[in-house]
């Protein structure tokens, strides 16, 4: 008995109160971790990750073996490989700590103030895009998800501006600078113009097909992102997620898609039928002509 109460004395004086402070402690560790875990997924920077984790791996193991020279070399590598990667991502810490300057402590939080622009966004793009399907002027715009397009950004000019129906319509005429490349919008907000997009590689796609729905397909191929293209021969607006196009959509049509693809949990369920791209595929029948094919 005197045994087991001096072991419940010991355990008291190693169990400190729980305050407020400790709390916020693991807040805002919890939230840092949720940023890196965000950062990696939201960049190509999975395998970065993996082979950073490998290299500790093998630190830990060569020193539990004594590999005293594979121990030594894994330690000059992981003392060195953390100023390597503050070098390698510095644009994106920048990034992040230009958001976090931006932002107040309840945005840090929520997305809001994000969501908000981009629900604008949507509703800009869609004005923009009947116009412009009207006058048969070309328009590809990239609408950004959790893979990053910072190299196409890079083959274009680099901007932070709202969308707005009337700059979109300035951006795209055709006697524009920017007019052939690609709008690039992360967060409701134009990151980039006149950018170059990868071409697909899908040698199924129908020849009538030029090089801006190419493009289109193939951003959609290599990311996650929903590109929304107008078609400067006929003025048929078309949409691109995942590899698959589906053509001649009405602006209205493009707003529900754009709207479910980019903002899912904000539709109504009870009203609106789910709006998915995949769905429209194998619905939209009805909006084929002369027996085009989606892809």
């Amino acid at each position: 008995m005197e045994g087991i109460l001096y072991l419940l004395q010991q355990l008291k004086g190693m169990v400190t109160p729980f305050s407020v402070f400790d709390l916020i402690d693991i807040l805002i560790m919890a939230f840092i971790i949720y940023k890196v875990i965000m950062f990696i997924r939201r960049t190509s920077t999975g395998a970065v990750a993996k082979g950073i984790l490998l290299l500790l791996v093998a630190l830990l193991v060569s020193g539990a073996l004594q590999l005293n020279t594979v121990n030594f070399l894994m330690g000059r590598i992981v003392e060195y490989g953390a100023l390597a990667l503050v070098i390698l991502f510095q644009p994106e810490i920048r990034r992040f700590l230009e958001q976090m300057g931006r932002t107040n402590l309840g945005e840090v939080f929520t997305h809001a103030e994000e969501r908000n622009e981009l629900d604008s966004a949507i509703t800009q793009t869609v004005e923009a895009y009947t116009s412009l399907s009207k006058s048969k002027t070309g328009a590809l715009m990239v609408f950004e998800r959790k893979n990053m397009l910072e190299d196409a950004i890079k083959t274009g000019t680099a901007l932070d501006c709202s969308v707005n129906a009337e700059l979109l319509k300035n951006i795209f005429w055709n006697k524009a600078p920017l007019h052939d490349g690609a709008v690039i919008v992360r967060g409701g907000r134009i990151v980039g113009a006149g950018c170059m997009l990868p071409m697909s590689g899908n040698v199924n796609l129908s020849r009538e097909l030029g090089m801006r729905h190419r493009a289109g397909i193939g951003a959609s191929e290599h990311t996650d992102a929903v590109v929304a293209i107008v078609s400067e021969e006929t003025g048929s607006i078309s949409v691109a997620v995942g590899g698959m196009l589906k053509r001649h959509l009405a602006p209205e049509t493009l707003e529900r898609l754009l709207r479910n693809e980019l903002l899912p949990e904000r539709e109504d369920t009870e009203t609106a039928p789910k709006f998915k791209l995949a769905n429209l595929l194998r619905a939209g029948k009805g909006e084929k002509q002369n027996g085009e094919k989606d892809y």
